[in-house]
């Protein structure tokens, strides 16, 4: 039988693609300034859709009906990446399933920074 196999990609319009590219590439290092990147897909963990009630505040300060989330190899590094490029964190977490950080990008798009922790139940 047919079945999804995870997420092929996001895709997002922008006023300026190529200030929208270069923002993601500066702050985020995605590669080739095209206005996408493309990474293979991952060898632990898992990717995730899920949805949310339509009140929830998890996405604010973003207007959006949707937030990133970006898999990270170290979200300390990419805390710092972000803080140097001179952008904001909104916030930090860890739960026993990864560790999380948050930041909005020009067009008022949260993105969440995710970096997998593995769990008891994955080994």
């Amino acid at each position: 039988m047919a079945k999804v196999l995870g997420i092929g990609g996001l895709f997002v319009k922008a006023q300026d693609t190529a200030a929208l590219a270069e923002w993601y590439g500066r702050v985020l290092g995605f590669e080739g300034g095209s206005g996408h990147a493309m990474w293979p897909p991952p060898a632990d963990g898992f990717t995730l859709w899920s949805a949310f009630p339509a009140a929830t505040d998890y996405f604010d300060p973003s207007s959006l009906p949707f937030m990133l989330n970006l898999r990270v190899d170290d979200l300390d590094g990419m805390v710092a990446r972000v803080e140097a490029a001179g952008e904001t964190i909104l916030g930090r977490q860890d739960e026993s399933y990864g560790r999380f950080a948050w930041l909005m990008d020009p067009q008022g798009l949260k993105i969440e920074l995710w970096e997998h922790l593995e769990t008891d139940a994955e080994t």
